[in-house]
């Protein structure tokens, strides 16, 4: 399986397959038909208080944020990890989808290193 990360204001291509949004919060401005979003998995997404968290700070304190994110996916979020996990098994191709602007920094990338081996 190929996992890739977009951000839900670029243009979806064919090429995203399975396209999977995993922010809490459907991205402003984005229309339905335009973010051609297969499955929306807020459920996977950091919890409202860990999202305002990494918004006050992305950059510096990324580790910290990402740990906690962890945390929650090993938690409380775990069950809809697992289902998650269950949708996206056996798909070629799937692009999680998200809206913030930091596309190095953000927790579509914690997401995708705890899909990876959850995956394979």
């Amino acid at each position: 399986m190929e996992l890739r990360r977009k951000r839900a204001y670029d243009s979806a291509s064919a090429e995203d397959g399975f396209r999977v949004l995993v922010d809490r919060l459907w991205p402003r401005g984005v229309s339905k038909e335009r973010a051609a979003i297969d499955l929306w998995a807020k459920d996977v997404a950091p919890s409202t208080a860990l999202r305002h968290d990494w918004h006050a700070a992305p950059d510096a304190d990324f580790e910290v944020n990402a740990e906690r994110y962890r945390a929650q996916l090993a938690g409380e979020s775990a069950p809809a990890l697992q289902a998650l996990v269950g949708e996206l098994r056996g798909r070629p191709v799937v692009t999680l989808v998200y809206a913030v602007a930091n596309t190095e920094h953000n927790h579509a990338v914690v997401l995708e290193g705890v899909l990876r081996p959850l995956l394979n």
